[in-house]
């Protein structure tokens, strides 16, 4: 009988390559889905022949067990053939336990066949494992080795467009107008150099910016707000980074320029305010007012959301977006916590502008992981 107080038995069953969760817990990485349990505070998987060495070398497990044996194991009590649900359902009770806890994402099906077998079932919603919310200093390493793996994707970028020249309302270089295809292609490459998998990565001009995941194509127009926005997952580490800048190559306009400046000011702002016991919410509804207050109101003209009209930021680890979020929603900052600060302003037909930091929450305050500078215009 578990004690009383005592932590839920956990299970997940999922691939490791894929799912965080997982892969958090064991450091170990598998493209097919396997069995993790966590019994009274031991970390058990069940492991396939056909991994079974490489994880007995490499996984961080107090036990690493073969599949297949267990499977022998549950044949020889009865079942005919037993699949997942019956292995799994079989090796919990041959360890006592009768109930355990799974991520909010787990497989319906296969915990209505764990019910079925005499297993409970309860799922819990994310952060599964609560410390992974918390950064150690090797995280918080590995998350700015990724983040400068991305800058230097974007310098490659901004390089580009340094070297390009305004022919009208396009932009040339080496006699080809340049896109976001092209610049995006630029990004990417200098990204998998550095073992970095770029995904959907955001290269949006003009109004194309203005629908926030807008990933953009085709020309990117001169004197035109161009949003890049780049967010790669390490191969090396499996943690990601994240930031945004935007940039016009040539002249922006002046309502395009006081756009940017309000959203540099309201940015900065919100990063002073990050700190250990800081609602988020706050800080959220610091960078909305300020720019209420220089003119910008959020609002719906004609059916499309103008204005500063999504979250203020979201946590980042291995996963792009994790907890917490710093929204509208009350959460109180705490010590290891990494966090983007990325407010924005869009108007169509003026332009998008959205600046993107990567913080990590300290004792007394932050610290900023991004270096990358704030500049509009490229000339």
């Amino acid at each position: 009988m578990a004690a009383k107080n005592s932590p839920p038995d956990l299970m997940i069953y999922a691939a490791s390559e894929y799912d965080s969760n997982l892969y958090y817990a064991v450091k170990f990485v598998v493209p097919d889905p396997f069995p993790f349990f966590q019994i009274k505070g031991k970390k058990i998987i069940l492991m396939s022949d056909l991994e079974l060495g490489r994880s007995q070398k490499q996984a961080k497990a107090d036990e690493i067990l073969s599949y297949s044996d267990i499977q022998v194991k549950a044949q020889k009590s009865g079942i005919a053939k037993p699949g997942v649900a019956d292995v799994t359902a079989f090796f919990l009770k041959s360890r006592g336990v009768k109930k355990v806890q799974v991520p909010y994402n787990f497989n319906l099906g296969l915990a209505d066949a764990l019910r079925q077998r005499g297993i409970q079932v309860e799922s819990k919603a994310d952060p599964f494992f609560e410390e992974r919310v918390y950064k150690n200093d090797q995280e918080i390493k590995m998350i700015t080795q990724s983040l400068r793996h991305t800058e230097a994707a974007i310098h490659k970028a901004e390089d580009l467009l340094k070297k390009s020249k305004v022919v009208g309302k396009k932009i040339i270089y080496q006699g080809q107008t340049v896109t976001s295809e092209m610049l995006k292609k630029v990004i990417n490459v200098s990204m998998m150099e550095n073992n970095c998998i770029g995904s959907h990565t955001i290269v949006a001009s003009g109004n194309q910016g203005t629908d926030p995941h807008n990933e953009g194509t085709g020309p990117v127009w001169a004197n035109q707000s161009l949003i890049v926005d780049v967010f790669p997952r390490s191969g090396d580490t499996f943690y990601y980074a994240d930031i945004t800048r935007t940039f016009v190559k040539g002249k922006a306009s002046a309502a395009l320029k006081a756009q940017y400046a309000a959203v540099q000011r309201a940015q900065e702002k919100g990063i002073a305010m990050v700190a250990p016991g800081v609602n988020g919410r706050d800080v959220h509804q610091a960078i909305q007012q300020d720019m209420e207050s220089q003119g910008y109101k959020t609002e719906r003209r004609n059916g499309v959301a103008v204005g500063f009209f999504h979250g203020t930021g979201h946590g980042l680890g291995l996963d792009v977006h994790e907890a917490p979020r710093v929204n509208s929603s009350e959460h109180i900052l705490k010590k290891g916590e990494v966090i983007t600060i990325e407010p924005g302003l869009y108007y169509p037909g003026v332009g998008a502008v959205r600046i993107e930091d990567l913080l990590v929450v300290t004792d007394k305050g932050h610290k900023n992981l991004t270096v990358y500078p704030k500049k509009l215009e490229i000339a």
